[in-house]
């Protein structure tokens, strides 16, 4: 039979979710707190929750340090490897050369910070999280900015917090076809007619934060008075990007959701730009003010961003099957590359433990396995692209293989980070820890949407991940809802809005960003520097799921 869960090994369940939750506590007050480096907190956290798993919930060894290992490899490849060939990439155009260039256009496009702002961290960044997902938006566009002159703590703070109204459908949507696969035999449908009520239900929920996110960037980085003086961008950007992703979410597919809302706010601002300007140009106080602003993107556009035309293709090929349907077999790119897929069992660990109600609708054991894509991870394209790139920018193999290595010395504490967040997250999920947390928040009853959203939060919280968090806890959200008659879509898809308010405050994430400027151990100061934002606007997830629960039912896809 295995070995059972227990979710209440503590007797009453906030007791036993009290339990529960040491493990982030630990974590939270460790890096925000006694402000420890990341990989020390995350390591106390660790010790923590094998402790809880072992000794408050009864784990066998074998099962809780296996656990632990599966973390670890899942952490490698499905985080690590994608962030890693992230910042590569990015190292790349620096060591040739070109990231001078991109920043010459950049500044072309406007002197003013605030509008630099809002094309990087928010319309870029939402590409590059529609693209590929995982770290990278955070990493490129931090380092990006700071290369650009911005403060680099402040790059990062805005590359966390406009990391926020993509993520939902980053990776080409893969948060979303993972909740659609994983629910969609409870709900009793197809895998593809369950993603896609989803989608529906997040691109009527995200839309409405999407829009004003613009306006509480610039806010958060010059105060109310100077977001007030470039409404006309604010508005122009959140708008588009808001109205763009209801549309395409809605009636076109998951899969690019991110893209055209990216595309379409980034093309928006360009033209706003073109006929306005704010009456004067905004900068940091310890930098000088241009005499003049420059109006119009200079020369050498397209040259300047051949290297990440390159990615976006790259990464557009390898997915054509997800976004064009009905491929003929030879031109179905995706296919070919999930061939070399490798998917196993974790040894010692798969189906060794029994879920049971309300986790599940009955007994079943708990699969763990790990599917390796060698070639079709984002993190395997972005290192083909950044090959490509760099041989095309004049690059020698000496040169790119140098930036490799120091690559890896500019992220080991970074890497080390995530390997152990994952690590923990599995040992928590294994030894039914966050089933309790997440059956203790669903007692909430007709509050239950307000308190999903930050079900999906500590999802993500753990893992750095909208898709793992969806896998972690998207089918007891449902279960649970149908429990309560509500609505068990809107509660996978609030599982997957409430989670992505987590990705600012994620320690993996906080550690790729400030890998990415060359601050690490400055991870506790990103913390207490968004984590009340991250949950002011968890809050308004759930209130507007809340709200869709009672008063806005026809909100709710059918």
């Amino acid at each position: 039979m295995g070995w059972i869960q227990d979710y209440q090994p503590a007797g009453p369940l906030w007791l036993s979710a009290l339990m529960a939750a040491l493990p982030v506590v630990v974590l939270l007050v460790a890096l925000g707190i006694a402000r420890l480096s990341a990989p020390l907190s995350a390591a106390l956290s660790l010790l923590t929750a094998l402790g809880v798993a072992l000794i408050g919930y009864g784990m066998p060894a074998r099962l809780a340090f296996d656990s632990a290992a599966m973390g670890i490899v899942f952490g490698v490849w499905s985080v690590a490897w994608i962030a890693f060939h992230a910042v590569y990439f990015h190292n790349v155009t620096v060591a040739t050369g070109r990231f001078e260039q991109i920043k010459s256009v950049l500044a072309g496009f406007s002197e003013d910070r605030r509008l630099q702002a809002l094309l990087i961290a928010f319309g870029f960044g939402a590409l590059l999280e529609g693209i590929a997902g995982g770290g990278s938006p955070i990493a490129i566009t931090a380092a990006m900015m700071a290369a650009l002159g911005f403060p680099p703590i402040r790059a990062v703070v805005l590359a966390l917090l406009a990391n926020t109204a993509p993520v939902a459908f980053g990776g080409l949507g893969n948060p979303l076809i993972v909740l659609g696969r994983l629910t969609a035999p409870i709900l009793g449908m197809k895998q593809d007619q369950a993603t896609d009520l989803y989608s529906s239900m997040v691109g009527r929920q995200l839309p409405l934060i999407a829009w004003i996110v613009p306006a509480f960037l610039v806010i958060v980085m010059a105060g109310w008075k100077r977001m007030i003086e470039v409404w006309p961008a604010v508005l122009t950007t959140g708008l588009t990007f808001a109205v763009m992703q209801y549309v395409t979410s809605n009636f076109i597919s998951p899969s690019l959701v991110d893209v055209i809302a990216a595309l379409s706010a980034m093309g928006a601002l360009w033209l706003l730009t073109r006929f306005w300007q704010p009456p004067a140009i905004w900068r940091f106080d310890d930098e000088p003010t241009p005499a003049q602003q420059s109006v119009g993107l200079r020369t050498g556009t397209l040259s300047a961003w051949m290297p990440y035309v390159i990615l976006i293709v790259a990464i557009f090929l390898s997915r054509i099957g997800s976004i064009i349907k009905n491929l003929p077999a030879w031109l179905d790119l995706s296919a070919l590359l999930h061939r070399a897929d490798w998917k196993f069992p974790w040894p010692g660990l798969h189906n060794e433990v029994i879920q049971h109600a309300p986790i599940t609708a009955k007994d079943a054991p708990y699969a763990a396995t790990i599917t390796i894509d060698w070639l079709f991870s984002p993190g395997t394209i972005a290192l083909i692209a950044a090959l490509i790139a760099g041989f095309a920018m004049g690059a020698k193999p000496g040169l790119l293989v140098a930036t490799y290595r120091k690559t890896l010395h500019q992220m080991r504490w970074a890497l080390l980070t995530i390997f152990m967040i994952l690590a923990i997250a599995f040992v928590m999920n294994y030894s039914g820890a966050t089933q309790t947390l997440g059956l203790a928040l669903a007692t909430t009853g007709v509050l239950f949407p307000l308190f999903s959203a930050y079900i999906g939060w500590l999802g993500v919280f753990l893992t750095g991940s909208d898709a793992s968090a969806n896998s972690l806890f998207g089918p007891m959200q449902v279960i649970s809802a149908q429990q309560l008659h509500i609505s068990p879509i809107l509660a996978g898809a609030t599982n997957t809005a409430g989670g992505v308010m987590a990705k600012m405050i994620s320690p993996q994430n906080l550690a790729i960003g400030a890998t990415a400027i060359g601050q690490s151990g400055k991870e506790g100061q990103l913390l207490r520097m968004t984590f009340w934002w991250s949950l002011i606007l968890a809050f308004i997830v759930g209130l507007i799921a809340l709200l869709q629960a009672t008063v806005l039912e026809w909100m709710i896809p059918g």
